[in-house]
C-alpha cells in the first residue's frame, strides 16, 4: 500500500492546480477548508452549474438529513453494523433584515447528530467525518453562527463561530464536508492539529487579479458545542495566513496553495484526541509553548471544471509539515482523484489515498500505553443522483491503523442524502 501510495501523492501534486485559484483569478471567494473566511452559503447537492445568474434570496433555509450504515468487512472488528444520522439546517440572512445593509450577512448552522457510527473501530482518524462532529457518540447538538462583512472590491471579514466543515463542503473536487463526497477525515477536512474543525474568530479573504490571499485569527480550542466567548484566547491565539495563486494546465482550471499556521498555545490539543492519546504529565511531550505547521495543496481539473454543465474530473495533493512538539501531527500527505462520471454529471465518485504521521515524541511517550505507528489508507465513494432531493453513496475504506495492534482492515458503507 505505502508504495503505490506514495505514488499516487506524487501524481496529484505534479498535476496540482484547481478550482481554488480560478476563482480568485474571476474576483470572487472559493472555498477552501482552511483558508475560506466566508460564512459558507447553505451546502448544495452536486449539481452541474448553471450559467444563469440570479439575485439570491434575502432569506434561505436549506434542511439536509444524511443517514448512514457503516459495516467492517473485514480485521479485527467485531462490531454489526451501526446506523448514525446527521441532520443540518442552513440559515443565510441577508443585512436588510436585521436593520444593516445587504453588504453584511448572518449564517446559521444548527446541527445534531445521534446513533451509532463504525469511529474509532478501525482507524484513529474518523473514518466518518459528519459523524464525529459535534461529537462521535450519542445524541449531540451544536449552534454556529457568523457574521461577514463584504466590500464592494471582493474582500471580506467574517467574524463569530465557524464550522470549518460548512467551508471544505464548497470545494467542488474533494468538497463535501462528509455529508457529500468522501468521508474519512482525511479528505473530508484534512486535519492539522493547529486549526479545530469548529473555531471562534475573525477570517478575512481579499482577492486580487494574481492571487487571493486570507488571514485567519482564533482561538486555537475547538468551539464544538460552546459558545467559546467566556474562555476565548484563554490557551492563547491561532492564526492561520495563506495564499493562493492561480494557473492553469493545458487549459484547465487549477490552483496552488500555500498556509501557514501557527498558535501560541502550551501543551497538547486535549479535544481533538481521544483520551487514550492524551501523555500523561511529566511525560516529555506536550509541555512545549507554541505551534508551527506549513501546507502545500493542489488540484488540477483533468476535464471540465466547476463551470461545466456536463461537471468534471480532477486530481487534488496536499502535503502538511509541522514543527512537531506540541503539535500531534508532523508529517502527512494525501492525494486522489474525484469528479463527475461522463454522461452523469449527477453522479459523483471519488478515489483517494492518505497518510499521516503522528509527532515521534507522541509516539514514545505513549509507547508504554498503546503502540503507535502512522496511519495510512484508501477511500472509494461512488454517488448517485436518484434526483434533486435524494442522492445514495456507496463507500469503501482500506485503512492500516495507526494503532499497530490493530489489523488493516476494510470498512463499507451507505449513505442516503436528503435535502430540501
Amino acid at each position: 500500500m505505502r508504495r503505490w501510495g506514495f505514488a499516487l501523492a506524487v501524481l496529484g501534486l505534479a498535476l496540482g492546480g484547481g478550482i481554488e485559484a480560478s476563482a480568485a483569478a474571476q474576483g470572487r471567494a472559493p472555498a477552501d477548508p482552511q483558508a475560506n473566511p466566508e460564512p459558507a452559503p447553505s451546502p448544495q447537492l452536486e449539481q452541474p452549474a448553471s450559467s444563469a445568474q440570479s439575485v439570491p434570496d434575502p432569506a434561505s433555509i436549506k434542511l439536509v438529513a444524511a443517514q448512514f450504515v457503516d459495516l467492517p468487512l473485514s480485521g479485527g472488528s467485531t462490531s454489526d453494523a451501526q446506523y448514525g444520522l446527521k441532520l443540518d439546517a442552513y440559515v443565510d440572512l441577508k443585512g436588510s433584515l436585521f436593520g444593516l445593509d445587504d453588504s453584511f450577512a448572518l449564517h446559521i448552522h444548527p446541527e445534531l447528530r445521534a446513533g451509532e457510527s463504525s469511529n474509532g473501530e478501525i482507524g484513529l482518524l474518523p473514518t466518518n467525518s459528519a459523524l464525529f462532529y459535534p461529537a462521535s457518540e450519542d445524541e449531540q447538538f451544536d449552534l454556529s453562527a457568523n457574521l461577514t462583512k463584504t466590500w464592494r472590491s471582493g474582500a471580506s471579514l467574517t467574524v463569530g463561530k465557524v464550522n470549518v466543515f460548512d467551508l471544505s463542503a464548497q470545494l467542488p473536487i474533494t468538497g463535501g464536508g462528509g455529508i457529500e463526497g468522501f468521508q474519512n477525515l482525511a479528505f473530508a477536512l484534512p486535519p492539522s492539529a493547529i486549526v479545530p474543525g469548529s473555531l471562534v474568530g475573525a477570517l478575512l479573504t481579499v482577492p486580487t487579479k494574481k492571487a487571493l490571499f486570507r488571514l485567519w485569527v482564533f482561538d486555537p480550542n475547538l468551539a464544538s458545542r460552546r459558545s467559546g466567548i467566556p474562555t476565548l484566547f484563554e490557551d492563547g491565539v491561532g492564526a492561520l495566513a495563506s495564499v493562493t495563486v492561480p494557473a492553469t494546465i493545458a487549459g484547465r482550471q487549477g490552483y496552488y496553495a500555500l498556509k501557514l499556521a501557527a498558535s501560541t498555545r502550551r501543551g497538547i490539543s486535549s479535544r481533538a484526541l481521544p483520551p487514550v492519546l492524551i501523555p500523561a504529565p511529566g511525560s516529555g511531550f506536550g509541555e512545549s509553548r507554541g505551534e508551527f505547521a506549513a501546507i502545500l495543496a493542489a488540484s488540477q481539473y483533468l476535464v471540465g471544471g466547476p463551470r461545466d454543465p456536463a461537471g468534471g474530473i480532477g486530481v487534488f495533493g496536499q502535503v502538511y509539515l509541522s514543527a512537531g512538539d506540541p503539535t500531534f501531527l508532523d508529517v502527512s500527505a494525501q492525494a486522489g482523484i474525484a469528479g463527475n462520471p461522463p454522461g452523469r454529471p449527477q453522479d459523483r465518485f471519488g478515489l483517494g489515498w492518505f497518510r499521516y504521521s503522528l509527532t515521534d515524541g507522541l509516539v514514545d511517550a505513549l509507547a508504554a500505553r498503546v503502540p503507535l505507528e502512522d496511519e495510512e489508507g484508501v477511500e472509494a465513494f461512488y454517488t448517485i443522483g436518484l434526483n434533486e432531493t435524494f442522492r445514495l453513496t456507496a463507500n469503501l475504506q482500506l485503512i492500516d491503523s495507526a494503532i499497530a495492534p490493530r489489523d488493516e482492515a476494510l470498512l463499507g458503507g451507505l449513505r442516503l442524502v436528503t435535502a430540501f
